[in-house]
């Protein structure tokens, strides 16, 4: 796999993120701020969050038990509070472009996959609520650019299904084991499920960590990462769902050093500039080697198995997307896809039955901007 021009694999320098996410506040200037903290912390790529409240909210959302912990009590007048358009992201991706970072987003409604194109990104990814989003994996194949994959609060088993609809795409795919619980703490990281995934995935494997520890991109590695992201802040006591599960800019250049101190230990590095092979210096040697194998011991008793925590079944509930009616529905319409869109929460018919739900008659009256249950329809899904 390949993002622009740059390598991704276990022959490389690790590829770490600095994940802007909703950390701007909804500042276009702060936006730019921690772009060029993050180009100085020696970060391989920025990345945004593309979301419009109303296309990914419906009436029946609410907030994750996180996001009420930092303060907040309404979940659609918080994303409005936080997006960014199109247009806003614009001088952002300029900027890291200028300053040789790679800029990728996250695209979180299908509707919005069109919009994001206007923009030269290098890479998409998904968060991992949408790894049962198919239509939204659909429509970003279709880009034919980089996918990276996020798979928080999910089975090894969806992992694969996911994998599955993304097949023709696997070239340019990478996957990523996530815990979904902001901030995750170092006994929950599941640095196990990297194994995991590369048992049924034969592409790139990362780890996007919630952790508040900066060693953990670094037993990541250690484990067999190649790919890191991290979401970084300006103030990890800020008011907002992410502060709190983020990295300053100064954490997170050394979270970026130990994280390429554990990887030129555990494997020889292809530099990309002579091809030659990148050694740790002399003065790091000892202690690096001490460090990757201290890492090692503590790996070595970590199951190498991809499940879900009930840490996480708050945010697998609330941010998963369900078949949500685009308008009220009777009882005895014929279900179209015009009818039908995806939002929050996943506490319906779930996001990729989308397709077994067109055609399928009501049973019963269905409120507009509501989640389908399966017994709203004459002929159940099985």
């Amino acid at each position: 796999m390949h993002i622009a021009s740059r390598p991704i694999g276990s022959q490389q320098p690790p590829y770490i993120i600095a994940e802007l996410g909703v950390n701007h506040d909804g500042s276009i200037d702060r936006a730019i701020e921690l772009t060029r903290a993050c180009a100085h912390a020696g970060a391989n790529a920025i990345k945004l969050q593309l979301f419009d409240a109303s296309m990914l909210m419906s009436r029946a959302s609410v907030l994750a038990a996180y996001q009420k912990n930092a303060g907040e009590s309404d979940a659609i007048a918080m994303l409005q509070r936080l997006q960014l358009s199109i247009a806003d992201m614009e001088p952002v991706v300029q900027l890291a472009h200028s300053l040789r970072l790679h800029a990728i987003v996250t695209v979180f409604s299908v509707e919005l996959v069109a919009v994001a194109e206007k923009l030269p990104w290098d890479a998409y990814k998904t968060a991992s609520p949408d790894i049962i989003n198919k239509p939204l994996l659909d429509e970003l194949a279709r880009t034919g650019k980089p996918i990276i994959v996020s798979t928080g609060a999910s089975t090894l088993q969806e992992v694969g299904r996911a994998l599955s609809w993304l097949r023709a795409c696997r070239d340019r795919l990478s996957v990523l084991q996530c815990v979904s619980s902001y901030p995750t703490a170092l006994e929950n990281a599941e640095l196990g499920g990297i194994t995991a995934i590369q048992d049924i995935f034969d592409g790139p494997v990362g780890y996007s960590d919630h952790t508040q520890a900066i060693e953990t991109g670094a037993m990541a590695i250690v484990g067999g990462a190649c790919m890191l992201e991290k979401h970084v802040t300006y103030d990890r006591t800020a008011p907002g769902p992410d502060h709190a599960a983020s990295l300053t800019p100064e954490m997170f250049h050394d979270y970026r050093v130990l994280a390429h101190r554990a990887m030129q230990h555990c494997f020889p590095l292809a530099d990309r500039g002579t091809g030659g092979i990148v050694t740790p210096h002399a003065g790091d040697d000892a202690s690096g080697h001490d460090m990757v194998e201290a890492m090692r011991e503590m790996l070595s008793r970590v199951p190498k198995t991809k499940r879900v925590l009930d840490i996480e079944n708050d945010v697998r509930r609330v941010s998963r997307q369900s078949v949500v009616s685009v308008r009220a529905l009777a009882a005895g319409d014929v279900l179209t896809r015009d009818d039908l869109t995806i939002k929050r929460p996943g506490t319906g018919v779930p996001a990729f039955e989308l397709e077994h739900v067109i055609g399928r008659q009501l049973a019963r009256h269905v409120e507009a901007d509501m989640p389908l249950q399966a017994t709203d329809l004459v002929i159940q899904l099985t």
